[in-house]
């Protein structure tokens, strides 16, 4: 589609009014595909278009205008091109002109007239003049230069002063427009006697260069006219035309003796590049006789304008993870100079994210060039220079201020990945544990930050049941007190979730731990807390002798568990002592004939922890009697043992035997085949491994000794065989208690102490049950030994 402006005469002032769109020009466009002459915008023009104020007489009138399109941001380039119509009439500057005119003047002299001034231009311009009818005048229109026309006065006939001392004439101008516009100027012509000649200049048109920077009173240009009369018809004086504009006469003067053109006032080339001046010479004779010539004054041009920077558009927000050429402003650049000196060339500083895209005609735009990140830079002051091609060159500088806006580009981070939390056992439920915090460096609500617990379990119990968060300051606080008897420590896992869309998250470790406290008072597991031990004392006992030794446990850990052992109370306290740390229970002195038979031992157990707890336990004691008479009925039984024992061994030496003799038959069956079994043997992992080895470990712990019997067999299934020793026994001998996997401490001390009443707890019994029980022992690990034996011989064949 074409673009048309229309135009329409004022209905009062009758001149030509256009809508203006521009800051300094308003006008109104019309998008029509078929332009017609005439096209109004409907709500009528705003300002009046005076196409002579814009451009004066100039050929062509063109308004460039630039129109902004938002959304994409566009920039578009539109000329105007403004056209003439005939509002003006041609005016003279003088309604009246008056010629003296010797009447010695022969026929055939021209005599100029004041030219009609029309701003109008083409067609519309002065294209003739007419001049009232006289006798001895007639009119002659001449063309100059830029077919400008101007009127000259012919005299026909001789004057005759005697006549006719006055010639009154009327001259009119006329336009070339439609209707004809005219002007008039009157003509009074006095007839004068003598001066007959006209000064002549040597040049009807001189031209001149002067520069824009030249000072006041340099001199331009020097006019010479000559005049042939004699004496003071000769004299010249040197003055501007009549018609000369007050812009020139404000910047030029010419000296009427001599006729050298002065400069008056500073020049600039911006505002006008040429000047024309109209120059009289005008002679002293009577009447007076004038000549006229043109100077031609054409200013060069220096660098004395420092480009200019325009924002043609508001610069936008970028967001930080925008694309490369992103526009975010557009600009555009100018310098009234010309040629080289309007030359301009814009600069970034180096490495800004930025660059200048290049429209047209002195447009660019500001697009982005690389990676954005509003975290490290949230706002650009982008500095652009622009610098002209002069010599010495100018430029200037504009700031643009570039605001980053901010994209969910970044987690929360905590400030550890892990926290270690220690917490007192038996605190108040409710109580804060710790705060966590992470910091988002994202702004707004892509920087706000919510926590939470991420569910796990801890015992097969969630761990919200344990823990909850403050969603909003990360302070995390107990559900309920905590048991270290129970739990020792437990993880909590915290997530950090900010508000951006999509939300991003990051998470953090937190460590419990249950710091002990003494709340668990020592338990007596021997003697029995429900009930007084009774312990038998042999009269012979020495000082020294072990009598029994007292065990406790603390649930407890640490200096809270540490568990001594002190007499509260005996009926004589210069018989016992007891160990500070093993609570073993010991005569202190050599038991006497005429001690008590009854005593009767309190002892207090008591933890190491703040406050101390304690705990009591009970022996009451009677002398033995016949110890050694007693003493001697288990050997009778330890006699039996003994030839089992011997039974055992026996057998297990012919099993070994057998053993050793299947080998060797398959060694020598594998023979017949041309290697031996030792060297057809290849060790396999499994046979490199240690499980087989009988492993035999002996425990103290409590008033109970045991031995742990331990072997593998050939497909790695182990046997456990436990022995214990009674705390009373001064012989190496075993029991079986329990061939197993495992044996709990607890479980063989309840059993005990269930199958042993303290009454019958002797040392006669001891010593009998002790036999016993290592006996079997033995027998135990002899058969596990050659259990093993034989597998491992068997599976190495």
């Amino acid at each position: 589609s074409k673009l048309c402006v229309s135009l329409k005469d004022d209905k009062d002032n009758r001149k030509p009014r256009l809508a203006m769109a521009s800051s300094f020009v308003a006008f109104s466009l019309v998008d029509y595909s078929g332009c017609a002459d005439s096209l109004q915008h409907p709500r009528g023009a705003r300002a009046r278009i005076d196409r002579e104020a814009l451009c004066g007489q100039s050929a062509s009138c063109v308004l460039p205008l630039q129109v902004v399109v938002e959304n994409p941001l566009q920039l578009h380039r539109i000329e105007v091109e403004i056209k003439d119509v005939n509002d003006n009439a041609p005016i003279f500057l003088k309604s009246e002109h008056v010629i003296e005119i010797a009447e010695s003047t022969v026929v055939g002299v021209n005599f100029p007239l004041q030219s009609a001034e029309d701003p109008d231009v083409g067609s519309n311009t002065v294209k003739t003049y007419t001049l009232s009818k006289d006798e001895c005048f007639t009119l002659k229109v001449r063309e100059i230069d830029n077919g400008r026309k101007t009127p000259e006065l012919v005299l026909n006939k001789s004057l005759d002063r005697e006549k006719k001392a006055v010639h009154n004439l009327i001259l009119t101008a006329l336009d070339g427009g439609n209707p004809v516009k005219s002007g008039i100027s009157k003509i009074r012509i006095k007839v004068l006697d003598v001066n007959d000649n006209v000064p002549s200049f040597d040049s009807k048109l001189y031209k001149i260069f002067v520069q824009e920077n030249s000072p006041n009173g340099s001199f331009v240009i020097t006019t010479k006219a000559t005049d042939i009369d004699d004496g003071p018809n000769s004299e010249i004086e040197y003055s501007l035309g009549i018609h000369t504009p007050p812009s020139v006469v404000a910047l030029f003067h010419i000296d009427p003796m001599s006729g050298d053109v002065l400069l008056k006032n500073n020049l600039d080339y911006e505002q006008q590049s040429s000047y024309r001046i109209d120059i009289t010479a005008k002679d002293k004779g009577f009447p007076t006789m004038e000549g006229r010539c043109s100077v031609q004054i054409d200013v060069l041009d220096l660098n004395d304008n420092a480009p200019e920077i325009v924002l043609t558009s508001k610069p936008s927000s970028v967001p930080e993870d925008s694309s490369i050429g992103t526009v975010v402003a557009l600009l555009s650049v100018r310098d009234p100079d010309s040629g080289k000196n309007g030359e301009v060339t814009l600069y970034l500083p180096k490495g800004s994210p930025f660059t200048l895209k290049p429209s047209f005609s002195n447009n660019f735009a500001l697009v982005t060039c690389g990676t954005l990140d509003r975290e490290s830079v949230s706002e650009y002051n982008i500095e652009i220079t622009a610098t002209d091609a002069g010599s010495p060159p100018l430029s200037s500088k504009k700031m643009i201020p570039v605001s980053i806006t901010d994209v969910n580009d970044n987690p929360p981070v905590f400030s550890q990945s892990s926290y270690n939390v220690y917490l007192k056992e038996n605190g108040v439920a409710g109580s804060i544990l710790y705060s966590v915090s992470a910091n988002d460096p994202d702004a707004g609500e892509n920087a706000k930050v919510s926590y939470s617990i991420v569910d796990s379990k801890v015992h097969d119990v969630s761990v919200s049941s344990y823990v909850y968060v403050n969603s909003e300051n990360g302070s995390i606080f107990s559900m309920h007190s905590f048991d270290y008897e129970k739990v020792k420590v437990f993880r909590v896992q915290v997530e950090a979730k900010d508000q951006g869309s999509p939300s991003l998250s990051s998470n953090a470790t937190v460590h419990v731990f249950i710091l002990d406290q003494n709340d668990n008072a020592p338990a007596v597991i021997y003697p029995s807390p429900h009930a007084a031990s009774h312990l038998r004392v042999p009269r012979s006992a020495k000082a020294g002798h072990l009598l029994t030794k007292v065990t406790a446990v603390d649930a407890d850990s640490g200096h809270n568990a540490w568990i001594s052992y002190k007499g509260a109370e005996a009926t004589d306290a210069s018989l016992f002592t007891i160990k500070l740390y093993t609570g073993e229970v010991r005569t202190k002195r050599t038991v006497y004939e005429h001690d008590d038979s009854s005593q009767r031992l309190i002892v207090e157990v008591k933890d190491d922890g703040e406050p101390v707890q304690s705990a009591t336990g009970t022996l009451l004691s009677e002398p033995v009697l016949e110890l050694r008479h007693k003493a001697s009925e288990p050997s009778k039984k330890g006699g039996r043992i003994t030839l089992y024992l011997i039974v055992t061994l026996a057998s297990v030496s012919v099993l070994s035997l057998l053993t050793l003799l299947v080998l060797g038959v398959k060694c020598v069956k594998s023979s017949t085949s041309g290697a031996t079994c030792c060297v057809r043997r290849t060790l396999s992992d499994d046979d490199k491994k240690p499980n087989r080895n009988l492993h035999i470990q002996l425990n103290t712990d409590g008033p109970i000794k045991y031995v742990e019997v331990l072997g593998g067999d050939v497909m790695s299934q182990s046997h456990s065989f436990r022995s214990c020793m009674s705390p009373m026994s001064e012989y190496s001998d075993f029991t079986l208690v329990k061939p197993s996997s495992t044996t709990d401490f607890k479980e063989v001390i309840s059993v005990l102490d269930a199958s042993l009443p303290d009454s019958t707890w002797t040392f006669e019994s001891q010593q009998v049950r002790a036999t016993l029980v290592c006996t079997q022992a033995q027998l135990a690990a002899l058969h596990l030994l050659g259990i093993h034996t034989f597998s491992l011989l068997l599976f190495n064949s």
